[in-house]
C-alpha cells in the first residue's frame, strides 16, 4: 500500500493519498482546492490512477478540491451517506468497504462534529479520523448539525474500541503532530480521557471558539463539491 500524507498551511488541513501498489488505483481523501495542482502532481509523478474523490464531511474550513479534480481525473466524488449535497456521484454507508486492488477502505459513522461524518479504517491498520478525533483534541460540535454527545458515543464506542496500536491520522492539525494512535488518545486525550459523557457536553458546549474564518464560503461551495 501507498500512504502519503500532504499538509495545507493555511487550513492547517491534511489530505491523504492512498494507492494499491500493485493495480495503481487511487483515491484521495479531504482534498484542498488551492493544492489541486500539488496533489495531481504527485498522482502523476507516482503513476497512479486516481479512482475516487473522497470527503469525511462537509469541510466549514477550506473548499474541497473534489470537484475540480473530478473534472480534471474522471474520478468519482464520494460523501458520506445522509450528506446534504446532490453533486456527489455516490455516497458512502457506514460498514461499506471501498476496495482499490488489495487496499481495502472502510467507513465508519463518526458524527457529531456534522451530522453526517465518516472515519476511514484503511487496511485495519490507518485510521483517518476526519474532524471527529484529533491530536490530543477533538473537533468542534457548535455548527453543522454538530451534536457533542454523538461525538463522545462515535469516539468511545467506535474509534476508541479499535486496537491500541491502530495509528490515527486526522484531517487536522494545529501543533505540528503528524500521527497518534487510539492507545495513546485513549490514555492522553484531555477532551476525553477520565471523562464522563456528561462531563465531555458540558466541556464542549462551552468552548466559545470564532467560527472558521473561511465558512460562509467554503460550506455552500462544498455542498456543491467544491463549485463556487
Amino acid at each position: 500500500m501507498l500512504f502519503r500524507q500532504l499538509f495545507d498551511q493555511d487550513s492547517c488541513t491534511y489530505t491523504y493519498l492512498i494507492a494499491d501498489s500493485k493495480t495503481k488505483q487511487a483515491v484521495l481523501v479531504d482534498s484542498v482546492i488551492e493544492q489541486v495542482e500539488r496533489d495531481l502532481n504527485l498522482i502523476n509523478q507516482l503513476g497512479l490512477k486516481l479512482i475516487y474523490c473522497l470527503e469525511t464531511h462537509i469541510h466549514a474550513d477550506h473548499i474541497t478540491g473534489a470537484g475540480k479534480i473530478r473534472e480534471l481525473t474522471g474520478c468519482q466524488g464520494i460523501l458520506p451517506e445522509n450528506t446534504h449535497v446532490s453533486c456527489a456521484d455516490r455516497f458512502i454507508k457506514d460498514g461499506e468497504v471501498l476496495e482499490i486492488g488489495d487496499v481495502q477502505i472502510q467507513a465508519i459513522a463518526t458524527p457529531g462534529h456534522t451530522d453526517s461524518h465518516m472515519a476511514y479504517l484503511i487496511n485495519h491498520t490507518h485510521l483517518l479520523t476526519g474532524d471527529s478525533l484529533f491530536f490530543r483534541g477533538c473537533g468542534r460540535t457548535d455548527f453543522q448539525g454538530g451534536n457533542a454527545g454523538a461525538m463522545y458515543d462515535a469516539i468511545t464506542q467506535r474509534l476508541f474500541t479499535l486496537p491500541d496500536e491502530t495509528l490515527v491520522y486526522p484531517a487536522h492539525d494545529y501543533k505540528g503532530h503528524t500521527v497518534s494512535t487510539i492507545g495513546e488518545e485513549k490514555q492522553w486525550n484531555p477532551r476525553l480521557t477520565g471523562k464522563s459523557r456528561e462531563q465531555f457536553i458540558e466541556l464542549m458546549n462551552n468552548l466559545n471558539l470564532p467560527n472558521p474564518k473561511k465558512i460562509m464560503e467554503a460550506v455552500p461551495a462544498n455542498q456543491r463539491c467544491g463549485n463556487i
